[in-house]
Parts: structure tokens; C-alpha cells; sequence
């Protein structure tokens, strides 16, 4: 035992920790590996991460000053990490501006209450402009790598396996999860650890091998993020790489959606969850003028899709002409990154302005500005003039109507649409139901948020006879009916506002009453999985991600009762 828990120290866990983990396993020897479970559960629950000196150390340990750190805590509380994040973020930037005109840009963390895919793109074109420049801000990601104290083979590895447009949260979660990888795959190897091992039931192996697979057997995203195929590139994709086992085939069809940069092992739970149904990951910038990665676990035909109409516009001065005017030809941008739940302040986008106005055409100062510009989804309005996304380009870059949010705070639109789906992207997958169902269609909507799917059926024309809708916010709940009532809709609307509500009996009752489902849909929140929640990322288990073991339950509970209703 006490060779185990030097170990334990060795990787980092304190003598109180492991106490901890000792007493919740119980038994006066338990098993080590129990005990290392209940050690990683203790470490990435909400409840270890939620004491505001816990907090404090987080947040210093992301390279935030300690006195920065206390003031903002006592500002905000300590409850609200996006608000938290974005005022630091705003300290740091503001004192960066301040700096010298050839300090380097420091992009270490991107805000991100619930997406995490703050990723670099600079078009889909390859000019020797764009390559040089993302050559340039790749150098950059290594440099600030190394100085957040990651070596620089570790760090050069992680550059490339996540690609040249993968944010640095995404590449510090990379090596995040190989030195876990590691340190758990030298635990395992100790020859006691392997001795207790061959004496274990076989279904307790099986689960440990499940658990401990290594990164060769996990789910990959894919680069390109291209899925089955999207339109207008090459090459397409048109089968499934693992055909839909026979049990999952619909009708009823479901669609589930979340982020695709997830801890480790992440999708390939949510898969087994789901029927062994492998993701499809799409970057949804390839369907607009702004990134968006996802991955999609669905039972849909992937043949005959085709584009929402309209179609959308591909790049950022097709979508905002106007920008065209003051857009400085430095910035070779063409697409912008993922839309996010928050924006930059009023006085960064100020002294952009003036230091471009006392620099001009210094590359340097231009290179900054450029990454300021990347980070924050800046567009030009004016000449030296930056200013970021209002509420309605957002809605046009995600494929909403125009004023979908509006008649709620700019805060609460921002949120609301950084939570969203991007319709564009969704209408693809959902067009193959549009034969299938010509008099309309039948919803049961999971987690609804602003009713991004809703509102692609209805661009497809595919009418809904009944949507059964499940969301949590107020707000959400009133723009979503707005949009119901606005677009005439016919069919019947029926709200609840918490998954927990719907249970078996009341899925047999709604079926009963109109005859089933034919569609599925929804994405739960990714409040603990996406990649810059340093405090409470801790995986589907975590208070709000684990919601998608609803998704499932209720799911499979639709697909019993449509089994027994076709007897």
C-alpha cells in the first residue's frame, strides 16, 4: 500500500487527496486502480474545482497575475468562469496595448463559455500570403507553449497532430491529455498493478481496457472536417465509414450534435451510447463565412443531401460587403473563427485604432493587430476602425432570420447564438427528409436552444406537424416561440423546460396522442467538455454535460414505444 501511494505522489496527487480517495473507496486495501479512479473523478469534479482558492490557482496557473486574479474574483464572484475569463482576458489585452510596439501578441487563452473551437483560419484558399501567414502565428503558438512551460517536443508534437488552425486551448488540451495518458499507462505497467489485474473478473478488464484505450483505438477528428461530404469541395465523402448496425436504423431518425473537441474518450462514450453509430465531424466553415467544428451522431441516409436555399455566403466580404471599403489589404482573412459567447470591449477595439493611427504600416504592429483581429472576430468599419459581430451578423453568419434574437439583451443574444446551431450546416444533414416526408414531419426536440434545427426544416420546407420542445432557458423559450408564431407555423407546439420532466410514461402518452416521432434532435450542453473550461471540463460527467445521458434515455425510450406501435 504504501509503495501505491507513493506513486499516487509521484503523479502529482497530494497526501490529503489520496486520504480522500482511500476513505470513498472503502475497504481497508482497496485495489489501486479503484483508488486511481476515484483520484481522477476527485480532481475534475465541479465540487474539487468550485472553492475560490481552487479557483484562484487555476486561474494563476493560465498565466493570469495573482493580483488581477483576486480583483476580478471580488468583482464577479466566483461562480461566473466566462465572466471571470473575459475580464482578465480584457486586463491583459489592454495591458498589452500599452506595451511596446514589438511585444509579441500573447494568445494563450481564448474566452469560451461553451464552444471550443477558437481556431486560426485564414480562408480556404492557399496563397503564399496566407501560408506565410500562418506559418508565422504557428511559430507564435510554439513560442507561447514553451513559455507556459510545456517542452518543446511535446509542444511540436501537439502542433502538428492538431493542425495549423487548432486554437491553443485546443493544443494545450492535447498535451493536457497525453501526459494523463501517460501517467496512467505507467501506472498499469507496474507489475503489481498487472499481477491484481489478471486476477479481475473479465468484465472488470474489459472496462479497464475500454477505459485505458490508447490513441490509435480512440475517435480521431478528422482534417479536413469534412464529414460525409460537404458541398462544393472535391473528393466527397458518400458512405459511411461503419455502416448504422442494424438496430439504429430509423425511422423514428435522431440527430445529436455537440462540439468536437472533447476531453479524451469523450465521443467515443457518447458513440457507445449511441448505438456505435461513429461521428460525423464537419467544420461548419465550410458552409458560411465563420468556422464551427462539431461532430454529428446520427441514424440519417447521408446520400442526396443537398444545401439550404439560399445558399449562404463562404467568405467574410461576400457576407459583409461593406466591410470591403476600409478592409486594410495586411488582413488576408477570409473567414472568421468560430462565433463565440463573447466579444471584445469597446476600449480594446479603441487603442487597435490608435496605434494604428501612430504606427502605420509598421508590419509588425500589423501582424498584432491581425491576431487581435483572428481572436476576437474583428471586422473593419471604418478606416483603422475594428469592431465586433453585432447580434444580427451573427444571426446571418449561423443562417438565422434576420432579427431572430432581437427583443432581448445584447449579452443574451450573444449567448443565445454562441450556443447555437449553425442552420446551414444542419439543413445539409436534415434535406434527405425531405422526400421521406412530404406532408411534414414530427419532432421531439431535445435541449431546443433558439431552435436552430427547427428553423432549418422550416428553410428546407419541410413542414412540422408537431414539435414537442425541451429547453431550460426563458429566453430561448421566447425566441423560439416567436420564430413559431412569426412564421405562421401549423402544426402544434408543445414546450417542457427540463429533460427530467419528460419520462417514459409521458413519451408513450405524446406518442399515443399523435402517432409517434419521426425526428429526434438536439446537442446537451457542452458547459464540461468544451476546451477552454479549465475549472469544471470534467467530461459527461460533469453537472451539465452529463444531460446527454437523458438525450439517450429519452431517445431510446421513443425508439421502444415506435417499436411496439409497428407491431
Amino acid at each position: 500500500m504504501d509503495e501505491t501511494i507513493a506513486k499516487f505522489i509521484e503523479m502529482g496527487y497530494s497526501i490529503e487527496m489520496i486520504g480522500r480517495a482511500v476513505e470513498e473507496t472503502g475497504g481497508e486495501n482497496p485495489e489501486p486502480m479503484l483508488i486511481l479512479e476515484t483520484l481522477f473523478k476527485i480532481s475534475t469534479s465541479s465540487e474539487a474545482s468550485s472553492s475560490k482558492s481552487k479557483l484562484i490557482d487555476e486561474l494563476i496557473g493560465m498565466g493570469f497575475s495573482e493580483e488581477s486574479v483576486i480583483k476580478v474574483i471580488q468583482e464577479h464572484g466566483e461562480e461566473n468562469l466566462e465572466e471571470i475569463t473575459n475580464t482578465l482576458l480584457s486586463y491583459a489585452e489592454a495591458e498589452k496595448m500599452r506595451g511596446t510596439e514589438n511585444e509579441d501578441i500573447n494568445n494563450n487563452y481564448l474566452s469560451d463559455d461553451n464552444d471550443d473551437d477558437g481556431n486560426l483560419y485564414s480562408g480556404l484558399s492557399s496563397s503564399d500570403e496566407e501560408n506565410e501567414l500562418n506559418s508565422f502565428h504557428e511559430d507564435g503558438r510554439l513560442q507561447d507553449l514553451i513559455k507556459m512551460g510545456y517542452p518543446r517536443k511535446e509542444a511540436s508534437i501537439a502542433l502538428e497532430r492538431c493542425g495549423e488552425i487548432a486554437s491553443l486551448a485546443e493544443i494545450v488540451d492535447f498535451i493536457f491529455a497525453a501526459q494523463m495518458a501517460r501517467q496512467l499507462d505507467e501506472f498499469w505497467a507496474a507489475p503489481e498493478v498487472q499481477e491484481r489485474r489478471i486476477n479481475e473478473p473479465p468484465s472488470r478488464r474489459r472496462k479497464l481496457n475500454t477505459d485505458m484505450a490508447t490513441d490509435e483505438e480512440l475517435i480521431r477528428l478528422p482534417n479536413p472536417m469534412i464529414g460525409f461530404g460537404v458541398p462544393k469541395e472535391p473528393g466527397l465523402i458518400t458512405e459511411r465509414p461503419v455502416p448504422i448496425p442494424n438496430i439504429a436504423l430509423g425511422p423514428p431518425y435522431f440527430y445529436y450534435e455537440n462540439v468536437a473537441m472533447t476531453p479524451k474518450g469523450v465521443w467515443d462514450k457518447m458513440s457507445s451510447h449511441l448505438y456505435d453509430i461513429k461521428p460525423e465531424f464537419v467544420d461548419s466553415l465550410y458552409f458560411c463565412a465563420a468556422a464551427r467544428k462539431r461532430g454529428y451522431i446520427h441514424n440519417l441516409p447521408i446520400k442526396n443531401r443537398f444545401e439550404i436555399q439560399p445558399t449562404p455566403h463562404y467568405t467574410i466580404q461576400e457576407e459583409f460587403p461593406l466591410t470591403k471599403k476600409w478592409w486594410p489589404p495586411w488582413d488576408k482573412r477570409t473567414k472568421l473563427n468560430c462565433v463565440l459567447t463573447c466579444i471584445a470591449s469597446a476600449q480594446l477595439t479603441n487603442r487597435i485604432r490608435k496605434r494604428l493611427e501612430k504606427h502605420e504600416g509598421d508590419p509588425a504592429v500589423q501582424k498584432d493587430v491581425v491576431d487581435q483581429c483572428k481572436k476576437w472576430n474583428l471586422v473593419w468599419v471604418g478606416k483603422n476602425k475594428a469592431a465586433p459581430l453585432e447580434p444580427y451578423e451573427m444571426e446571418r453568419l449561423l443562417g438565422f432570420p434576420n432579427n431572430h434574437t432581437r427583443g432581448i439583451s445584447r449579452t443574451d443574444r450573444y449567448k443565445s447564438l454562441g450556443n447555437s446551431f449553425q442552420v446551414d450546416t444542419v439543413a445539409y444533414h436534415l434535406s434527405v427528409l425531405k422526400p421521406l416526408y412530404p406532408k411534414g414531419i414530427k419532432v421531439l426536440s431535445l435541449f431546443t436552444g433558439i431552435g436552430g434545427g427547427e428553423v432549418a426544416l422550416h428553410r428546407l420546407q419541410i413542414p412540422m406537424n408537431l414539435v414537442v420542445s425541451v429547453e431550460i432557458s426563458e429566453v430561448n423559450r421566447n425566441i423560439f416561440r416567436s420564430f413559431w408564431e412569426q412564421t405562421n407555423q401549423r402544426g402544434d407546439l408543445i414546450e417542457f423546460t427540463n429533460v427530467e420532466e419528460l419520462d417514459d410514461h409521458k413519451i408513450e402518452v405524446l406518442m399515443d396522442q399523435y402517432g409517434g416521432f419521426d425526428l429526434v434532435i438536439g446537442g446537451s450542453p457542452c458547459n464540461n467538455l468544451a476546451g477552454a473550461n479549465r475549472v469544471s471540463r470534467s467530461g459527461l460527467e460533469g453537472d451539465q454535460s452529463s444531460l446527454f445521458y437523458d438525450y439517450c434515455r429519452i431517445l431510446e425510450a421513443v425508439r421502444r414505444k415506435a417499436s411496439r406501435m409497428r407491431r
